[in-house]
């Protein structure tokens, strides 16, 4: 079974950079993914988002939903899935994108699925948190905090990996008994 990619869509809230905004209806492009939706952007300067998205996403950008609250923007999704860098006692348990993404190949069938980004700043708050129905981690090594485009990229591609059915190993024409007997008999 194949992630439905036309029920993904990635939701940045609240992003302070156009940059990051091109970036990653970029990424989402790369990865199949055809639905941005912007909340509530700190600058939305469309020529800047154009610069980083480039021409093979200007489609994504043309298309981009942009809302002023977050509530509105979330209304039409079945599922929400909420990026968090932060623990604590006050969140659920995160998943990694991996385990999210294969999870998602089943729910995506029949359910519009939101990819929540937070502010670049400060991530999403437990009020934006209590939307979404799952919320995933991105590991890292040292430093939990990436670019927003950053963290969008990893998400989409663990989300497309994982609709990618697996392809049967090649397996070459195997030798015949008889073949084998007769290289066997040459030695």
């Amino acid at each position: 079974m194949k992630t439905n990619l036309d029920n993904i869509a990635v939701v940045l809230h609240r992003p302070h950079y156009p940059e990051n905004i091109g970036a990653a209806a970029r990424v989402a492009k790369n990865m199949g993914v055809r639905r941005l939706v912007v909340v509530d952007p700190i600058d939305c300067d469309l020529t800047r988002i154009l610069k980083m998205a480039t021409h093979v996403a200007e489609d994504i950008v043309a298309d981009m939903e942009i809302f002023d609250s977050l509530r509105d923007a979330l209304a039409p999704f079945q599922y929400i899935v909420g990026t968090t860098a932060r623990v604590g006692s006050q969140r659920r348990t995160a998943k990694s994108p991996r385990r999210i993404a294969q999870e998602l190949v089943a729910i995506s069938q029949n359910n519009h699925v939101a990819l929540l980004f937070g502010p670049e700043d400060r991530g999403l708050a437990n009020q934006e948190l209590k939307y979404c129905h799952g919320l995933l981690t991105i590991p890292t090594a040292n430093f939990a905090s990436l670019n927003l485009a950053q963290a969008v990229m990893v998400v989409v591609y663990e989300v497309f990996l994982a609709g990618i059915q697996e392809l049967a190993p090649h397996v070459p024409r195997l030798a015949s008994s008889y073949e084998l007997e007769g290289m066997y008999d040459h030695l």
